[in-house]
């Protein structure tokens, strides 16, 4: 049956928009509107033409107006006509195509760095292709027809109900499916809590004294303000929290500066979001990804009516998947899918069905696992070539994430970043990430990303990484 329908399809021929227009009648016009098809390259040299009956009920012109212009166009060498082959467009139509055409040089294009150390990014070549194309084909085969339909905007309830299950049990979260909001990534996230005039979360806000430019970006841009807490080895300075009404944290990881929140502080937060009635935005940004002991839990599970929590297979399989998911306390489900409005517009339905089934059949599990040995195996890389070659450079954050921090002497951030420019290095400094209204020191320091070159680049970024910071050589002591 199936290849009757193609061959069915095969007679009917290439869908095909025309405007017959101008003087000398339909049949003169509809020649005109072919040649010109042709001539401009929208129809390709081989392909089949509909029908005349097809051809002619689309124009609204008898079958014999069609079947008259094609015969003209037959003679002028425009079209070919074959019994059992149909009405094509003739090969010799390319070169009138391309002689009036000439051909567009693409714009040169500026080089980019060599060595690509950004913090933000998974190892893209490192994409579980065959796994995620396995769930791909079953979620599509195991898909209901209303799955073609409008989206729901909570998201498709197989994945809510995985992510429950996986969050749980990876993560220490407590939910149902029900609290589960899908979304395009933690950006997306805070755009719908914190959307102009809704009835989601509104400022002032409180944030760690270093952490994403954008974030803060996007939320100046929804009128929200933002309240710096000065940070130090145990994490955040929760105890500086006042009269905001939510604060956002990393506690897995604190972002950039690396380390965990510390457990009494992840109580004292939990207290203060109780007596404040307020709410704690936990960005769990790379929970997944601890390499000195097994990963620290979410802060959600001590009350999950105190925290929203917000995750994402951004660092964990790709930003390109773009899905996320926030888990909300019950009074905040209603608005966020107020924000989001009544239909899905940002998560393709067909990913979230194929993210349940990596989820549900443990692939995810297995890639995570996989991934965490891979980046554990190159931040001990990174580390011993410092250690070789840099020693004068300390080396923290680094027990957990996909990048770490390397402290500098005050003064010389600017000048190292310049050098490792130099060596095509792309990476950041601590610099970027400060919140400006801070009254916390400023620190100096590159923050390294060590999973976004491939296998086989990676040596090379180090060895990039380790010239340029090399000390200055000291002059040689003038002789007498």
């Amino acid at each position: 049956m199936g290849d009757s329908w193609v061959d069915s399809a095969e007679r009917i021929g290439a869908d095909l928009h025309l405007e017959p227009a101008g003087p000398g009648g339909r049949r003169a016009a509809l020649i005109r509107a072919l040649r010109e098809a042709v001539r401009s390259g929208r129809l390709a040299p081989g392909t089949r033409l509909p029908p005349y009956r097809s051809l002619a009920a689309d124009l609204g012109v008898a079958r014999n107006t069609v079947a008259d212009a094609y015969a003209e166009l037959v003679a002028e060498g425009w079209l070919t006509a074959r019994q059992g082959s149909g009405t094509r467009v003739a090969d010799r139509a390319a070169p009138l195509r391309h002689a009036e055409r000439p051909p567009v040089r693409e714009p040169a294009r500026a080089r980019g760095p060599r060595h690509d150390l950004m913090q933000g990014t998974p190892d893209a070549s490192s994409f579980p292709r065959a796994a995620w194309l396995a769930s791909y084909r079953r979620a599509l085969q195991q898909a209901p027809n209303e799955v073609f339909g409008p989206g729901d905007p909570a998201g498709r309830r197989e994945l809510r109900e995985a992510l429950t299950e996986y969050l749980a049990r990876a993560r220490g979260v407590r939910t149902e499916p029900g609290r589960i909001v899908i979304c395009s990534g933690f950006a997306h996230a805070l755009r719908l809590l914190f959307a102009p005039g809704g009835a989601v979360l509104r400022g002032p806000l409180a944030v760690e004294a270093y952490g994403l430019g954008f974030h803060r970006e996007l939320l100046a841009a929804a009128g929200v303000r933002t309240n710096a807490l000065p940070l130090d080895e145990d994490g955040a300075r929760v105890d500086r929290l006042g009269r905001e009404r939510a604060v956002l944290l990393t506690p897995a990881h604190q972002f950039p500066t690396g380390g965990p929140l510390h457990a009494s502080r992840r109580a004292a937060v939990v207290d203060w979001a109780r007596a404040r009635g307020g709410v704690l935005v936990e960005d769990d940004y790379d929970g997944e990804f601890r390499y000195d002991r097994r990963p620290v839990g979410a802060v959600q599970g001590l009350d999950p009516e105190r925290v929203i929590y917000i995750g994402s297979v951004s660092k964990s399989l790709s930003p390109a998947v773009r899905l996320g998911w926030m888990v909300l306390p019950g009074r905040y489900v209603d608005g966020v899918l107020a924000a989001k409005g009544e239909r899905e517009a940002w998560a393709s339905v067909l990913d979230q069905l194929s993210l349940a089934d990596l989820l549900s059949s443990g692939a995810y599990d297995r890639h995570v696992r996989r991934m965490r040995q891979r980046y554990r195996a190159r931040r001990d890389r990174l580390v011993e070539a410092l250690a070789a070659r840099a020693p004068h450079v300390e080396v923290t954050g680094v027990a957990a994430g996909l990048h770490a921090v390397l402290r500098l002497p005050t003064g010389t951030e600017r000048s190292v970043l310049g050098a490792a420019a130099e060596q095509g290095v792309a990476l950041d400094g601590l610099a970027a990430f400060r919140h400006p209204g801070t009254d916390m020191a400023a620190q100096d320091g590159l923050v390294v990303g060590y999973a976004t070159p491939s296998e086989h680049a990676y040596g090379a970024a180090l060895d990039a990484l380790c010239r340029a910071l090399s000390p200055p050589a000291r002059p040689a002591p003038a002789s007498r």
